[in-house]
């Protein structure tokens, strides 16, 4: 699953997507949480403030009694973080009462600190405490005599810890939580991704079966948002299954066209003894050489398109030898194929053989006594090698490069039309391979011939 592959950019944007909302999720559910803490921390101070109420107002008087024991012993224990204290709102430096817990400390109020009240008169904060407590602090404007009496503040504190040991545990627990959920949703994505595009899978194997000749269409049930897809290919294999079906008849059409003609004016020729009917014979000759090579061209031009063409290379070049053993076995000439296994040439069976033979027929034609053909996989395996070696006299470096030259022949002492190696180097060409001609380790000339592997 490359970068650049629709398989990874769907998980990508998936999990970087999971990566960004489960964070703000775990955001926005620890400050609910913290709220929803507060509120019952807050609600308990309530009812510690209700009974602080309740103990100091007096029966009469504009003034607070002192209160008794609210009830529950921690408000007795020396910085036990929960306190209570009882002060003038205006003008008194020092409360009123405190509870025993704090002994002589008094609490930092809300009010103090600009706090505004809300519609009960109550202020809530958090401030520093005894003892270097962080408390939560509940403050409540209270006048005993009535509204036109002195405003007391009544406050209860409690030990925020409590608060935050809460929400760290809830923190933990919903991290621990989220990381589970969220390996969870990106081993899910990373599978339904997977799952999602083995269609895709499916059609590249099938095309790849196509190519080498396994298969001719897609075939199959895909999803509905593939099969468009399979039917337009198929469609188009098949449309290039007949343009080049209508090019070999065409071409066939045109040799026809052609040939008859010329074997008409060769045979009218023949009949008359004179220069100019020898000369008419020896041009309409070359003419019928060169219609062939070009007609020849132009229907491989047609077929190197075609998908699905392999030709199994190794029984191509054992006929060849058979055929040539018997060719040129009374000259001595010792012919040796070797060839890797299962290798197979992308291209039709009839170019192959036409290649290989012009190579093999020529090597024998000039050798003393062996040619060594020897057929390999290059490193990669996309292509492969076809090397003819022979032990005859070999080529310059200039006639090397113009036997490979369209229509060139060397030498009119051997018998043929002489365009067996130009032929070669425009077929390789068409098939996107290489030919090349080199010195021989044996003396003579090597050929390599590079074409593209099934």
């Amino acid at each position: 699953m490359g970068p650049k592959s629709l398989a990874f950019r769907l998980f990508a944007s998936a999990a970087a997507w999971t990566l960004v909302v489960i964070p703000i999720a775990a955001i926005l559910l620890i400050s609910l949480y913290r709220q929803a803490v507060e509120r019952n921390f807050d609600a308990r101070l309530s009812v510690y403030m209700t009974s602080l109420v309740a103990a100091s107002t007096p029966e009469s008087g504009d003034s607070p009694q002192e209160p008794a024991n609210l009830g529950d012993p921690i408000f007795a224990i020396p910085f036990s973080g929960w306190y209570w204290q009882i002060k003038p709102l205006e003008g008194a430096k020092r409360p009123l009462y405190i509870s025993d817990s704090l002994l002589d400390q008094q609490l930092d109020l809300p009010s103090q600190d600009g706090i505004s009240p809300d519609d009960t008169l109550t202020r809530r904060s958090y401030a520093p405490g005894p003892d270097d407590q962080n408390l939560r602090i509940v403050e409540r404007e209270i006048r005993p005599g009535g509204d036109d009496s002195e405003a007391y503040s009544y406050a209860v504190a409690g030990d925020a810890a409590e608060i935050d040991a809460d929400l760290a545990e809830f923190t933990t627990m919903l991290i621990l939580a989220l990381a589970v959920l969220g390996l969870g949703l990106v081993a899910a994505t990373f599978f339904q991704v997977r799952f999602g595009l083995l269609p895709l899978r499916a059609i590249r194997r099938d095309l790849a079966a196509i190519r080498s000749g396994d298969a001719e269409s897609l075939k199959g049930e895909l999803p509905d948002e593939i099969k468009p897809l399979q039917i337009e290919l198929n469609a188009l294999i098949q449309s290039n299954r007949d343009v080049v079906e209508r090019a070999r008849t065409h071409v066939g059409n045109l040799a026809h066209a052609l040939k008859t003609p010329l074997s008409v004016i060769s045979n009218e020729a023949r009949t008359h003894e004179s220069p100019l009917s020898d000369k008419v014979v020896e041009q309409a000759e070359i003419m019928r050489t060169q219609i062939t090579h070009h007609l020849d061209r132009a229907r491989v031009a047609a077929r190197s398109g075609v998908i699905g063409d392999v030709t199994e290379v190794t029984p191509v070049l054992e006929a060849l030898k058979r055929t040539l053993d018997r060719i040129y076995g009374e000259r001595g000439v010792a012919l040796e194929v070797s060839t890797g296994s299962a290798l197979k040439f992308q291209g039709e069976k009839q170019d192959f053989e036409e290649m290989a033979g012009n190579l093999m027929d020529n090597a024998c034609k000039w050798a003393k006594g062996g040619v060594a053909v020897r057929a390999e996989r290059v490193r990669g395996g996309e292509t492969f090698t076809v090397i003819v070696d022979d032990d005859g006299p070999g080529l310059t470096k200039a006639e090397r490069e113009q036997a490979v030259k369209r229509g060139q022949r060397l030498d009119e002492s051997k018998p043929g039309s002489g365009l067996g190696l130009s032929i070669v180097a425009d077929l390789a060409h068409l098939y996107k391979g290489r030919f090349e001609l080199e010195p021989s380790p044996n003396g003579g000339l090597r050929a390599r011939l590079t074409l593209p592997a099934a």
